[in-house]
């Protein structure tokens, strides 16, 4: 179970719990945001059952659903949306986060990530047996937990480009090979791809273009 702090309303993960490793060294990691004691946790691992990972996928891409929908009705028009990201309380893996960033900005043109002030998601890491996940409160506000003990065992970049991706839409799927980005920790340790497929980066793609409506009417909300 993970600490109270870390509770929200939908949390999808790398796909293993916290594995052997020493931490990076560190002052002090800054605490993750708090979160009201009433709001429904649905978070999973590779291990978990197939309708708590339905639940969580559809709860974090409605959240991040609503931030497209805001963005793209203050910029009619717009060609890609920028999703602003801050590293501030990451400090250890702002090599990875860039990393992570241009890795999708390449690979994608209708969504762009830029780091900046008044972020729409923001990195943080620390200690978490659960291990790297991505959380929002359901209102398009979220952010990415990143686990010093994972990202020993795992490729960073790759959990980070991961975790990345939830931002922009994807679901896991843990069951996939390594060159799909989504399978996180699915493939084992030895997986070091940070790159999304053809399938995930025309998904992101399509989700982006259409400001998510088509995709939602589908999902069944």
């Amino acid at each position: 179970m993970r600490h109270p702090r870390t509770v929200m309303s939908a949390v999808v993960g790398f796909g293993l719990a916290a594995a052997l490793g020493t931490a990076p060294a560190l002052a002090s990691a800054a605490p993750v945001p708090a979160s009201s004691a009433t709001a429904p946790h649905v978070a999973y691992t590779s291990h978990s059952g197939s309708h708590e990972s339905a639940a969580a996928n559809k709860a974090f891409f409605e959240a991040v659903a609503k931030s497209v929908a805001e963005k793209r009705a203050a910029h009619p028009g717009v060609q890609s949306v920028t999703i602003v990201y801050s590293t501030a309380n990451a400090p250890s893996f702002r090599t990875q986060i860039a990393n992570s960033a241009q890795i999708w900005n390449s690979s994608v043109s209708n969504v762009q990530l830029q780091e900046g002030s008044n972020a729409d998601f923001t990195y943080y890491e620390g200690d978490d047996p659960a291990g790297s996940y991505a959380s929002t409160d359901g209102h398009g506000n979220g952010y990415i937990f990143l686990d010093y003990a994972q990202n020993q065992q795992y490729d960073s970049t790759r959990v980070t480009t991961h975790e990345t991706g939830h931002v922009l839409g994807l679901p896991d799927d843990y069951s996939g090979p390594c060159s799909e980005l989504m399978s996180g920790g699915g493939p084992g340790p030895s997986c070091t791809n940070p790159y999304p497929d053809a399938n995930e980066r025309n998904q992101v793609n399509y989700l982006w273009q259409n400001g998510f409506a088509a995709a939602l009417s589908r999902s069944g909300s």
